[in-house]
């Protein structure tokens, strides 16, 4: 594959293809310099074409409980008490600046995620 601009989806899928055909390349080969720099080509392209929106803050939360291994329980002091975090995690009281600090602090979750807006519950249809 020769390297030029990824223009459109087909372009994407063949550098992707290329990339995974590259992928364990040692370093300081031209093998491993072709990865890096369709890594950056692929990179550039999804920036602008493919943006991901920000994660909800209570997903957020949960997911990064799930990386480390702990459950609700682990908000407990840093949220409030067990009825303050039943009320966060579902959905029914917004994090509060102090709440958003805390969590930033105590589990790195960049704060500008936490000040998102929270969806809504979910409501369930009537029967």
């Amino acid at each position: 594959m020769e390297i030029k601009p990824i223009r459109n989806d087909a372009d994407h899928d063949a550098a992707l293809r290329e990339i995974e055909r590259l992928w364990g390349a040692k370093e300081g080969t031209p093998e491993a310099d072709r990865l890096e720099v369709l890594t950056t080509l692929v990179e550039a392209y999804e920036d602008k074409h493919l943006p991901m929106d920000a994660p909800d803050p209570i997903e957020a939360i949960k997911f990064r409980l799930e990386q480390q291994g702990l459950d609700h329980r682990a908000l407990v002091g840093v949220i409030g008490g067990r009825s303050r975090v039943y009320e966060v995690m579902h959905r029914k009281r917004r994090l509060s600046l102090e709440m958003i600090r805390r969590l930033n602090q105590r589990f790195g979750i960049p704060a500008e995620v936490l000040i998102r807006p929270i969806r809504a519950p979910r409501r369930r249809p009537a029967a």
